[in-house]
């Protein structure tokens, strides 16, 4: 295949960050080369799922960047990404690709942007905005998400063509302002009571587990969280405003 190949060349002139690039470079190319009868198919009338050796490349790389995002690397959110690879793989797993991820720290080579157009093309909506979540997850597993780190979160958002609302619900998340509740919910803090009602029933749908049934695990456990942080929301936004 391809991306095989294009990892090995990646890796003979650039060492392990250029295995990782020329892997992700060649999935795209084998996404692409197969033909029909008009001649190449497009990357978009494909439908394949991404592969969970693809998909855990992917998100370490994204991880990665997320973590450097303040100049320093830092152990507590390095321990964050380790205890999510145990949860989902199992510890031996999880060492393995552990080797594989120091390298990937080391890089400087990652770009946040090819990385994000292989995971859209092979994945939906709900699974990236399952991402996006494990991001922030990552950025406050000090207990604060930096500036910087909402910066770089920002940026890959947009890369993964997730919508400005839904950016700023799951950074609410996160992010316990005096409106948080409301961002949340993706509504104004003036909108009315039977607003709120409909807001919370949307969101709801929206971040039910059931959205990622065919992801692992662990982040069915994600989408619970976000799915909580729904219910808290209309919760306190009911309590200041005694809804019944």
């Amino acid at each position: 295949m391809i991306k095989w190949f294009a990892a090995i060349l990646g890796a003979v002139f650039f060492r392990f960050p250029g295995a990782i690039l020329g892997f992700i470079l060649g999935s795209l190319l084998d996404t692409t080369s197969g033909k029909n009868g008009r001649g190449f198919k497009t990357v978009f009338s494909q439908q394949q799922k991404i592969t969970p050796a693809d998909f855990e490349l992917n998100l370490l790389s994204l991880s990665s960047i997320v973590i450097k995002a303040d100049g320093k690397v830092n152990q507590t959110e390095l321990d964050y990404v380790r205890r999510y690879f145990v949860s989902a793989y199992g510890k031996e797993h999880a060492n393995a690709t552990f080797r594989s991820f120091n390298e990937i720290i080391k890089s400087r080579q990652i770009s946040a942007q090819r990385i994000c157009m292989y995971i859209n093309q092979h994945t939906r909506y709900p699974s990236r905005l399952q991402i996006l979540h494990f991001l922030f997850g990552i950025a406050n597993a000090d207990g604060i998400v930096s500036d910087s780190e909402a910066s770089e979160i920002g940026k890959i958002a947009g890369f993964l063509r997730i919508n400005f609302k839904d950016f700023e619900s799951i950074k609410a998340m996160f992010f316990k302002t005096g409106d948080h509740a409301y961002k949340i919910l993706e509504i104004e803090k003036s909108a009315t009571d039977a607003e709120v009602k409909k807001a919370f029933r949307t969101m709801a749908k929206k971040y039910h587990p059931d959205k990622i049934q065919h992801m692992d695990e662990i982040h069915i456990k994600g989408a619970e969280d976000k799915f909580r942080e729904v219910q808290k929301a209309y919760d306190q936004i009911k309590k200041e405003r005694g809804i019944v």
